[in-house]
C-alpha cells in the first residue's frame, strides 16, 4: 500500500517542479527582494523600540519633571476649640515642562485631611491644605518670557507669585509666612490671574498683576484683585514694598532681611484701609541657620491688622528645624496666639520632598 501511494505521489510532483526548472534561466538577484524588505522592517522595529524605551525609562517627556511633597503633622492646643491630640496631612504634587526651554507650564495639585477648626492644622495653626482627602487643583500656570521680563497666565494662582520679596524668616504657623505682609508683599488672587516681573541687573526688581473672576474677568460684577512691588536685593540684606487693591481694601507693605554672621533678622509692617479707620500690623523674626546639626526660627506678629482703637493680640512662635536626610525634614514647634481665650499649641511636622 504505501508503495502504490509513493507511485501516486511522484508524478505530482515532478508535475509541480517541472515550471519551475523551465523558468530557472530568467531567475536573477533581483527576485530576491526578500532580504531588503527584512533589513527595512528591523530599521523600523528599531526605531520604535527606542522610543518606547525612552518612554518607559522616563515616564515623561523629555522636558517634564514631577516633584511631590509630603507633611505629616501630630500636635496638641491647650485652649482652642478642642484639645484634643489631631493627626493631620498634606500632600502636593507639582509638575512642570518647557516647550521652548525658556517657558514653563505648570501645574499643582495638593490633597489633605485638614479642617478650619483643627486647632493645629486649620486657620489659626500651620493651615494645610483641607481637600477632604481628594485631590485638588491647586494652580495651573504657564510662564514665558517676554522681552527680557517674565509673563504669568493662569487659574487660581496667586500675583506674588512673580514677587521677589525679602522675608528669609522660615514660619511655623501660616500667619508669619509673608513676615506679615500676607495681603501685600504676599498677595493672593481670586481666579485667573495674569502678573508680570522684571529683574534688573542691580538687583532691582518691579512686579505687577491683576486677578479677577474666570467668569467675570474685570467687570463690575465681579471681584478684582490689584497688585504691584518694587524690590531690591543683595547678598546680605533686602527690602521689598508692595501695594495691592481688592475692591474692599488696600494695602501697603514692606518687609526686608538683614543676615548677620550667627542669625539673620526679618521683619515686616502692613497698612490696611478698609475706606474707615486704617488697621496696621508687624512682624518681627530671628533665624539661625546652624544651630547643632538644624536651624532654629523665633518670631512674633500681631495676630491681624488692628485699628488704632481695637485691643491688639499677638502670636509668638519657636521652631526648629532638623534634615534627617536630603528628603526627610523633622520640625517640632510651638506657639502662642493671644485672643479673647489664648490659645498654645505643639506639634511635630515631617516633611518629605522627592
Amino acid at each position: 500500500m504505501k508503495l502504490f501511494k509513493s507511485l501516486l505521489v511522484a508524478p505530482a510532483t515532478l508535475g509541480l517542479l517541472a515550471p519551475i526548472a523551465a523558468s530557472a534561466n530568467e531567475v536573477t538577484i533581483n527576485d530576491f527582494n526578500a532580504a531588503e524588505e527584512i533589513a527595512v522592517t528591523n530599521s523600523r522595529v528599531d526605531g520604535l523600540e527606542a522610543r518606547f524605551n525612552d518612554l518607559e525609562a522616563g515616564s515623561f517627556s523629555e522636558t517634564t519633571t514631577a516633584s511631590f511633597g509630603v507633611d505629616f503633622l501630630i500636635g496638641a492646643a491647650d485652649g482652642g476649640s478642642t484639645e484634643a491630640t489631631t493627626f493631620t496631612y498634606g500632600m502636593g504634587i507639582g509638575l512642570e515642562t518647557s516647550f521652548t526651554g525658556e517657558d514653563s507650564l505648570s501645574a499643582t495639585i495638593d490633597i489633605g485631611n485638614a479642617t478650619a477648626t483643627d486647632p493645629i492644622g486649620g486657620t489659626d495653626g500651620l493651615n494645610f491644605d483641607g481637600t477632604g482627602d481628594k485631590l485638588q487643583l491647586d494652580g495651573l500656570t504657564y510662564t514665558f518670557p517676554l522681552g527680557g521680563a517674565t509673563v504669568m497666565v493662569g487659574d487660581n494662582t496667586d500675583i506674588s507669585a512673580v514677587y521677589t520679596g525679602a522675608c528669609a524668616y522660615s514660619s511655623f504657623t501660616d500667619y508669619m509666612g509673608n513676615c506679615g505682609t500676607g495681603s501685600s508683599v504676599g498677595v493672593g488672587g481670586s481666579g485667573v490671574t495674569a502678573a508680570m516681573s522684571y529683574a534688573f541687573d542691580s538687583g532691582f526688581s518691579l512686579a505687577g498683576g491683576v486677578s479677577s473672576d474666570p467668569t467675570k474677568v474685570l467687570t463690575e460684577e465681579g471681584t478684582d484683585i490689584y497688585g504691584m512691588e518694587a524690590a531690591y536685593t543683595a547678598d546680605s540684606y533686602g527690602v521689598a514694598v508692595a501695594y495691592s487693591d481688592n475692591e474692599s481694601s488696600t494695602f501697603w507693605g514692606v518687609n526686608g532681611m538683614y543676615a548677620f554672621d550667627f542669625a539673620t533678622i526679618s521683619g515686616g509692617v502692613e497698612s490696611e484701609d478698609p475706606g474707615s479707620s486704617t488697621k496696621t500690623g508687624f512682624f518681627v523674626g530671628l533665624s539661625f541657620p546652624e544651630v547643632g546639626a538644624g536651624s532654629l526660627d523665633i518670631g512674633m506678629a500681631t495676630s491681624a491688622n488692628y485699628a488704632s482703637s481695637d485691643t491688639e493680640y499677638y502670636t509668638y512662635e519657636a521652631s526648629y528645624s532638623y534634615p534627617i536626610n536630603d528628603g526627610m525634614t523633622i520640625t517640632p514647634g510651638v506657639f502662642i496666639k493671644e485672643g479673647t481665650t489664648d490659645t498654645t499649641g505643639f506639634a511635630v511636622k515631617t516633611s518629605f520632598s522627592f
